[in-house]
C-alpha cells in the first residue's frame, strides 16, 4: 500500500486523488475486483475521492454487484460462445447489414426522438466548415490552420484513418508536436495535472498542413518506411516497416529542437459512449502501477484535470487516455483539427500561436446572433449525441470452431492482461441507452509501457513517451470492409493484424513472443477471432 500511496502523491497535491487498486493475480483477478474496491477503500485515509476518480461503484446494490462479478468473469470454456457475446455493444449493438457503413449505425436502443437528433448531429459531422467571412455565417470560421474541413473527413466513414500514400493527403492522420517540461515551475504544472506537456512555440500543439487563402500551411508530414525482417519459431518470416518521420517545408521557421513528433491515426468512432460510462472503478481497479503481482503488466491511469470542473477525473479517450469525455474530446478536435471555437474550447484561431501573426490577423467565424463562438452550445449538444451512439457491430462468426479456437490463444498467451474482455456500465448513466449493459470492448483503458519500437518520445499527462493506451479492439474485423486498408497501430505502421502483434513490446514482449512461437495453425486462429470482433 505504501508504494501505491506514493505513485499517487503527485495527484494528493490537487483536490482528492486516485486510487489505484492491486489487481489479484491469475485467473481470480477480475472476479474479486469489486471486494478488493471494497476492502481497499476503508484502508485509505483522507477525504472523499472526486466522483471522476471514484473507487467503489456507488450505482450497484450488492445483488448488482454480485451479478457484475459473475458475468465480467474471464471465461475459462472455449467450446462455445459466452452467454450475450454475439451483442458487444449490449443492447445498442447494431444487427444491420455488413457493409462500409457499418461504423455509422446508431445505438439499436435508441428513442425515434433520439434517432432524428442523431441524424442532425451525423449531418454536423459531415459537415465542411468555410472561411471567414463568408455568405453561410453558420458555417464559417474555418481555421485559419486547419488539418480538415470536417470531422467525417479525418475519422473516414465513422472508423480509421490511414497514414499517407504517396500523394494521398495525411488528413486522417497527424502529427503531435510537443516537448517535456524543462523548468521546475514547467514539472510542477504538470505533477498538478495543470498541464498535458508543452507545445512547440511557433507550430503549436499539433502540425497544420492546410490554410485558408492567403496564408500558407506550416509543413508537411514526410514518412520514411524501411522494411525489418522477423523471422517466427516456425521458420515463418514476417515483413515490419519501420517509420520514420519527419516535417518538410516548414513555412513559418524552424521547430524547437526540444519539440518531439507523436504520429496519431484518427480511432474508430463506435461505442464511445458505452466507453464513457464504464465505471472508474472498473478501470482503475486492473491497474498495477509498480507490478506488484510480478506478472511484467503496470497498467497505470492517465489522470487530468476536467476543464469544466477543475476536478481530477480519468483519461479514457485518446492514444493517450489524456481526454476524459467526449465532449472535450469533440472541442479539442474542433479547435486543433478544423480550427473551430465552442465553449470548452473558445480558440477562434485554431491553433495558431503569438509567433504565427498572419494567422492571429485572419478574421474569425464568430457571429454575434449565435454567441460567442463559431460551434455554439447546440452544435456541441448534436456532434457529442451522435458521437455518444455510433453502435458496435454484432460479432460475426463468433461460434465458429477456427474462432473459438483463436479465442482460447487469445487467452492463454496473455492478451487479455491489457485487452480486457467485458466490463458492465453503469446502472445510473445519464442516457438509458448506454445504463447497465453488458459491454465487450477488449481494452483496460489504461497506459501500458509498449517498449522502444513503438515509442513516440513524446509524454502527455501521466502518459510517458513509450506509453500507450489499449485501444479497444470491437470492429476491428471490419477495418477492411469500412475503411478499405487494413493499416493499424497509432501510426497504421502495421498493414496486417499479424504485424500489429509482432510490434508489440514492454509489457506485451511476453504475449508477442508467445504468439511469435505458436504454429501457423494456431496463428491464423488468433487472426479469425480478432476479424470476428
Amino acid at each position: 500500500m505504501r508504494r501505491l500511496l506514493e505513485f499517487l502523491r503527485r495527484s494528493r497535491r490537487a483536490a482528492g486523488s486516485p486510487l489505484l487498486l492491486k489487481r489479484p493475480a491469475g485467473s481470480a483477478r477480475r472476479r474479486c475486483t469489486i471486494l478488493v474496491l471494497t476492502l481497499t477503500s476503508s484502508a485509505i485515509a483522507g477525504g472523499l475521492q472526486p466522483a471522476g476518480l471514484a473507487t467503489t461503484r456507488s450505482d450497484l446494490n450488492p445483488k448488482d454487484q454480485a451479478r457484475v462479478i459473475a458475468v465480467t468473469r474471464p471465461t475459462t470454456d472455449f467450446s462455445k460462445p459466452e452467454p450475450f457475446e454475439l451483442m458487444q455493444g449490449g443492447a445498442g449493438t447494431s444487427e444491420k447489414e455488413v457493409d462500409r457503413d457499418a461504423f455509422s449505425q446508431s445505438s439499436a436502443n435508441i428513442s425515434f426522438e433520439e434517432e432524428g437528433t442523431f441524424k442532425l448531429g451525423n449531418a454536423l459531422f459531415r459537415k465542411n466548415w468555410v472561411s471567414s467571412p463568408s455568405s453561410t455565417q453558420a458555417s464559417d470560421g474555418l481555421g485559419p490552420l486547419f488539418n480538415e474541413r470536417a470531422c467525417q473527413n479525418c475519422h473516414l466513414k465513422d472508423g480509421r484513418g490511414r497514414p499517407p500514400q504517396g500523394d494521398v493527403g495525411t488528413t486522417s492522420m497527424f502529427l503531435r508536436l510537443a516537448r517535456d517540461a524543462s523548468s521546475a515551475d514547467e514539472k510542477a504544472a504538470i505533477a498538478s495535472h495543470q498541464l498535458l506537456n508543452f507545445p512547440d512555440p511557433v507550430y503549436g500543439t499539433q502540425l497544420q498542413e492546410l490554410a485558408v487563402p492567403g496564408l500558407p500551411g506550416e509543413g508537411r508530414m514526410h514518412v520514411d518506411y524501411q522494411e525489418r525482417k522477423v523471422e517466427l519459431t516456425d521458420g515463418t518470416v514476417v515483413s515490419l516497416r519501420q517509420p520514420s518521420y519527419s516535417v518538410t517545408d516548414l513555412a513559418y521557421g524552424p521547430l524547437d529542437p526540444r519539440t518531439t513528433l507523436s504520429p496519431r491515426l484518427t480511432p474508430p468512432m463506435i461505442g464511445l459512449g458505452l466507453i464513457e460510462q464504464i465505471a472508474p472503478a472498473d478501470i482503475l481497479a486492473h491497474a498495477d502501477p509498480d507490478d506488484l503481482d510480478g506478472d511484467g503488466i503496470s497498467g497505470r491511469p492517465n489522470i487530468e484535470r476536467d476543464g469544466q470542473s477543475g476536478e481530477l477525473t480519468l483519461g479514457r479517450f485518446g492514444w493517450k487516455a489524456q481526454t476524459a469525455s467526449i465532449r472535450q474530446q469533440a472541442a479539442d478536435a474542433f479547435a486543433g483539427d478544423i480550427g473551430i471555437s465552442t465553449p470548452e474550447e473558445p480558440k477562434h484561431w485554431g491553433d495558431c500561436t503569438a509567433a504565427e501573426a498572419k494567422c492571429l490577423a485572419m478574421p474569425n467565424g464568430v457571429q454575434a446572433r449565435l454567441g460567442p463562438v463559431e460551434a455554439p452550445p447546440p452544435v456541441m449538444d448534436l456532434v457529442t449525441f451522435y458521437s455518444q451512439n455510433l453502435a458496435v457491430p454484432a460479432r460475426r462468426d463468433l461460434a465458429a470452431p477456427d474462432v473459438l479456437a483463436g479465442k482460447k490463444v487469445f487467452y492463454e498467451i496473455g492478451c487479455v492482461a491489457c485487452h480486457t474482455p467485458k466490463f458492465v456500465t453503469r446502472r445510473d448513466a445519464p442516457n438509458k441507452a448506454q445504463a447497465f449493459q453488458l459491454i465487450w470492448p477488449y481494452s483496460d483503458f489504461l497506459l501500458h509501457d509498449m517498449g522502444p519500437d513503438l515509442a513516440d518520445g513524446q509524454a502527455v499527462g501521466d502518459a510517458t513517451g513509450s506509453e500507450w493506451r489499449t485501444p479497444p479492439l470491437w470492429g476491428i474485423g471490419l477495418t477492411e470492409t469500412v475503411n478499405g486498408n487494413t493499416f493499424f497501430l497509432h501510426d497504421g505502421r502495421a498493414r496486417s493484424l499479424t504485424e500489429a502483434i509482432l510490434w508489440h513490446g514492454g509489457e506485451a514482449q511476453k504475449a508477442r513472443d508467445r504468439f511469435a512461437a505458436t504454429n501457423a495453425a494456431e496463428r491464423d486462429a488468433l487472426v479469425k477471432f480478432l476479424e470476428s470482433l
